[in-house]
């Protein structure tokens, strides 16, 4: 496995360009399935993950064409001959039941792994399934997969949500969007990749009110048509970077990033004394005089995110005084808190809260990385420590950043990729 070699210690200084969202661009590429015309997508990220997700896209019959050179442009489309998203595919990716809805929403029927364990803690998709049944599917799990068919189609329904799950709101909101009548979806999430989706799908065709709030309408229509659509910056990229440039005392020009869609994340960046100011199209990010401890709890958007969690944490580590953080989301993702340790880091763990107390520096050492924010968590961290710093298990790492180490070598850092 490949490792990354960080010799700390060197404040950052440059730009780096913000790629499409990762969490954007899977959902809209699995609404590819919901027509036979093409859905072209631009800003598409070169990861991992989306890597799995063409597969698994491919696996159905449907095309997934580059339309430049680098593949950040892709045409979608063509008829479904294959209704099967097998174990081997989605045991990779837990987004692989985004294509659920639309294939029984375009096939009739669905025959799709249940995603394996995870890390960071179970997440069930009962509620995506539950959603389904309310809209007409007809839902049996058998042999690890869950079969789903609707011979009739389905049809409009009211459902609530008990909690505003992004995966269960992105995949209901593609299977209503070809069901009979209307669906409303109450508690729906609200992030910014739900609203990005939302969009494209208009853009098919389709006819959904309330964008961008907690209930969402859909009218279903008997088809959609190819259209264009551009994936969102990546906000987690952005704020991970932005807390680069914090935890290094340097200076970065994130081009492409959005401030409306980090509110959350810049205000407790705010009160640890983080700068963040808007222009050039994008944000330029600087640490003003020295860090201060700031608590934060994460919470459904537009709330703290879950997924900057572990790179809040890694800064409290080297701010002044103590900061409490608090995972409302996910059980289970503490674990990158020993590996902090590992590099000096002063954190205790006390139920869903962990106790940071600021220490003046990290010491580099070798850690492990234990999922994709864990790790870049730790990258952060080495960039601030003296000496040098190997993550191992950076395979977790190519699932959500492109490129990352040469992005921030093209600023200043000593990093490097090992081979494994």
């Amino acid at each position: 496995m490949d490792r990354i070699l960080i010799r700390g210690g060197r404040p950052l200084d440059g730009e780096i360009a913000i790629g499409g969202a990762k969490n954007a661009a899977l959902p809209l590429l699995a609404a590819g399935l919901l027509t036979e015309q093409p859905l072209v997508l631009s800003n598409v990220p070169r990861l991992a993950d989306i890597a799995t997700m063409r597969a698994l896209i491919a696996q159905h019959g449907v095309g997934v064409a580059p339309l430049d050179d680098d593949g950040r442009t892709l045409a979608i489309g063509g008829a479904i001959r294959c209704t099967e998203a097998p174990y081997d595919i989605v045991r990779k990716m837990r987004a692989s039941v985004l294509v659920l809805g639309p294939l029984v929403a375009r096939a009739g029927e669905a025959r799709v792994s249940l995603p394996g364990g995870c890390a960071i803690g179970p997440r069930p998709i009962d509620l995506h399934l539950k959603g389904l049944e309310q809209m007409g599917a007809v839902i049996r799990l058998e042999g690890g997969y869950v079969h789903a068919s609707a011979p009739h189609g389905l049809h409009g329904a009211a459902i609530v949500l008990p909690m505003p799950s992004v995966g269960a709101t992105e995949n209901l909101l593609m299977a209503a969007s070809l069901a009979d009548g209307q669906t409303v979806i109450a508690n729906a999430a609200r992030e910014p990749e739900i609203s990005d989706l939302a969009e494209c799908l208009v853009a098919m065709g389709g006819r959904i009110g309330g964008i961008g709030t907690d209930r969402l309408t859909v009218e279903g229509v008997r088809r959609l048509h190819g259209a264009t659509h551009a994936v969102i910056p990546d906000r987690i990229e952005t704020g991970t970077y932005a807390c680069a440039a914090a935890i290094t005392g340097g200076t970065l020009h994130l081009r492409h990033a959005r401030r409306d869609h980090l509110d959350a994340v810049l205000r407790v960046l705010a009160e640890a004394g983080v700068e963040v100011l808007e222009g050039d199209g994008g944000l330029t990010v600087r640490r003003l005089n020295g860090l201060r401890g700031t608590d934060a709890m994460t919470e459904p958007y537009p709330g703290f995110p879950t997924d900057m969690q572990a790179q809040l944490m890694a800064l409290m580590a080297v701010a002044e005084g103590a900061a409490m953080i608090t995972e409302t989301i996910f059980e289970n993702r503490f674990m990158h808190v020993p590996e902090l340790n590992r590099l000096g880091a002063r954190v205790n763990v006390h139920g869903a809260s962990a106790i940071v107390r600021g220490v003046p520096t990290l010491s580099g050492a070798p850690v492990m990385a234990t999922d994709l924010r864990a790790s870049v968590s730790l990258v952060l961290a080495g960039l601030a420590a003296r000496g040098e710093t190997v993550v191992n298990r950076v395979y977790h790492l190519d699932r959500g950043y492109e490129a990352v180490e040469q992005k921030l070598a093209a600023c200043g850092a000593d990093i490097e990729r090992l081979a494994g």
